[in-house]
């Protein structure tokens, strides 16, 4: 098959939806497939290179400003750019695409990829990483507006089968979108159970001049309103009260530092060491330093949270145990979830695994177990790949 692959955010980019849409790349080229991936060009990435077995190609785009919203990463757009559609048209022709995996309902390279493909009848697969929502009354509007106005219209359009990583998504797709199980796969958020086999490239706890037998807590994603740290921050005084010299390394782009003003006022910002975005080659080793890791405590439980499980550290999240379709969760057992923004409970989650280390080890292997025999690249790869040849197949032949 001939697979185009189709995210504005992708490596050397960091994030969820961008290491998955490239490790999903790699995974079908491994399999043998002719693989082009389309992106927005990223700071000093090249326009165009060859990787992990497959062509990336990336286009002249323009930064979003930052509005303060929910999902405020620096987006980048490239359909502002001139000659940028003749451009994509170009390179698609050429190229001569069985199937097309969309990653991201708004985002303009995947509703100008998802147009040819439509013009074309090839096949279309989409993922739904984000969704349009916030805890503020305002922002919520505005983006149910955008869904009903914009998205949902191009979705109807496009008509692609989607691709639903949990619950809140399946919901949310199914209110938003329209979405039902005729039009929609449930796989879950793939890991890349290779990358934490490496070697590790860091002394964490040297670099951070943190002492060998201090309890650590690893905090590790991009902090924006939707994941504002916030629980952790307010269950600090009670776990340094009970484990004093506890450190909390925070991992990531802060593009919301209420945490920080936070942390301040109840006197325990001494407490987080901030790192800012660091290379994925070197998420293992902070994985790896700490004790517990936790981001994912405002309900959910993403790529991050899942890699952390993976790598044999416990870690804490907060999506409900029916998250994703298909796959058995037990809380205290292979997962430890809490209710969202209930800081109470993530202090008295944090004292318990730093109070019983055979409790806390005993969780971490059933964690990574789970992950890798269910969220595996390899395992959600082949899930793709099935779905693309059963799309093909049903696909109306071409004039």
């Amino acid at each position: 098959m001939r697979i185009v692959v189709v995210n504005n955010f992708f490596p050397p980019r960091v994030g969820g939806s961008a290491h998955m849409s490239a490790s999903l790349a790699e995974q079908f080229a491994a399999a043998g497939h002719e693989v082009l991936a389309v992106t927005a060009a990223y700071e000093d990435a090249p326009a165009e290179e060859e990787k992990d077995g497959y062509r990336v190609v990336r286009l002249p785009a323009m930064k979003m400003p930052q509005l303060g919203l929910s999902i405020d990463f620096d987006m980048t757009f490239a359909s502002v750019k001139p000659g940028n559609w003749r451009t994509l048209r170009k390179l698609l022709d050429e190229f001569k695409p069985d199937a097309i995996h969309l990653h991201g309902q708004f985002f303009d390279l995947s509703w100008l990829v998802g147009r040819y493909a439509r013009k074309r009848r090839i096949p279309i697969l989409l993922t739904i990483h984000t969704l349009l929502i916030s805890d503020k009354k305002l922002y919520s509007a505005v983006f149910r507006f955008l869904d009903a106005a914009l998205v949902r219209p191009i979705m109807r359009y496009l008509k692609p089968r989607y691709v639903i990583l949990d619950k809140l998504g399946v919901d949310y797709c199914v209110k938003r979108y329209k979405t039902s199980d005729a039009n929609s796969e449930y796989f879950p958020i793939a890991v890349d159970t290779a990358h934490f086999d490496k070697p590790l490239t860091l002394d964490v706890r040297a670099d951070n001049e943190i002492a060998a037998d201090a309890p650590l807590i690893v905090s590790l994603g991009h902090i924006i309103p939707l994941r504002n740290r916030l629980p952790l921050v307010e269950a600090m005084p009670a776990i340094l009260e009970k484990h004093p010299g506890t450190k909390v390394v925070v991992v990531g782009r802060v593009y919301h530092d209420a945490f920080l003003k936070r942390a301040e006022e109840l006197g325990v910002k001494d407490a987080f060491v901030v790192k800012g975005a660091v290379p994925k080659a070197d998420v293992p080793s902070y994985f790896d330093a700490a004790d517990i890791v936790t981001h994912d405590l405002n309900g959910g439980c993403g790529t991050a949270s899942l890699e952390a499980m993976l790598s044999g550290t416990a870690t804490i999240a907060s999506a409900a145990l029916d998250n994703y379709p298909g796959i058995e969760l037990r809380n205290g057992e292979n997962v430890l979830f809490v209710e969202p923004d209930n800081s109470a409970q993530v202090a008295e989650s944090v004292i318990g695994l730093l109070d019983d280390p055979a409790k806390r080890a005993a969780l971490a292997k059933a964690e990574s177990t789970m992950v890798r025999e269910n969220f595996g690249l390899d395992v959600v790869a082949d899930e793709h790949l099935r779905t693309f040849e059963k799309l093909i197949a049903d696909a109306p032949k071409r004039s």
